[in-house]
């Protein structure tokens, strides 16, 4: 624990984003962050995105978990199944292990393809696409510098799509991270300031291609497909026709420059 009167420390800083700081550090906190304004910026941008990302995930935190995941309910299905004690014990085991892994998902059982890469999407445009600040690393006039370094990183060819013929112009990109594995963000803003989003990653079969389906996450309307081995998710404020549209000019795009 820090002491009264000790210097702000970075574990200090965390805990006051998180909000774990009695009464007497956080004052000190705020003291320092009023002359430090640069690491006050930095530290109002991680209250913005832990409050973006509680908000995504309230549903699932509140949702029970699911009967096909109660332990007591797997573990009597194994005994029942294997009666050796040695089964019996495994059983439990894996029991355990289910669970966890249920919890770690909020009560519902881990997404898979089309609809992991919509959740991940919708998690990025949430944390990134609001950031008035600094929602990209890499900005759009630097868009040759931007396709090499994602493509190294996601150890695939990609690239920021034209979407000026359509009032949307390119921000800029950035790397984020997903669970799996390194993904590309990109950003757009129209005339009127809606934000657009690209969310790009590699698929688990690298010879995966699907159509093209609406996804629904939090209120967010988007599309999402595959093109070989590639997932791609379009997420805008716009209604779903046109996002649509945006989705099937965005993929006649890049397969032109296949």
């Amino acid at each position: 624990m820090t002491e009264p009167g000790s210097p702000v420390s970075e574990e200090d800083l965390h805990a006051y984003v998180d909000g774990r700081l009695d009464a007497e550090r956080r004052a000190a906190v705020d003291r320092y962050l009023r002359d430090h304004p640069d690491v006050a910026a930095s530290i109002t941008t991680d209250i913005s995105q832990r409050n973006a990302l509680r908000e995504v995930f309230r549903a699932y935190a509140a949702s029970p978990i699911p009967p096909h995941l109660n332990l007591t309910r797997l573990v009597e299905e194994r005994l029942r199944r294997r009666r050796a004690p040695w089964r019996a014990a495994a059983a439990v085991v894996l029991a355990l292990g289910v669970g966890a892994i249920g919890g770690l998902w909020f009560g519902s059982q881990p997404l898979t393809g089309i609809g992991a890469l919509a959740q991940e999407a919708a998690t990025s445009y949430i944390v990134y696409a609001v950031d008035e600040h600094h929602p990209v690393e890499i900005p759009g006039d630097q868009r040759n510098v931007m396709t090499r370094w994602l493509s190294n990183r996601l150890n695939r060819q990609v690239a920021p799509p034209d979407l000026a013929a359509a009032g949307y112009e390119l921000l800029g990109g950035r790397l984020v991270a997903s669970s799996h594995g390194a993904a590309a963000l990109f950003v757009y803003e129209n005339a009127h300031h809606k934000r657009l989003i690209i969310y790009v990653r590699p698929m688990a079969e690298p010879s995966e291609t699907t159509t093209i389906k609406a996804v629904d996450v939090n209120d967010l309307d988007g599309c999402a497909w595959i093109e070989q081995g590639i997932g791609y998710t379009l997420i805008a404020k716009e209604d779903y026709a046109h996002i649509l549209e945006l989705s099937r000019d965005v993929r006649l795009e890049l397969a032109s420059r296949r």
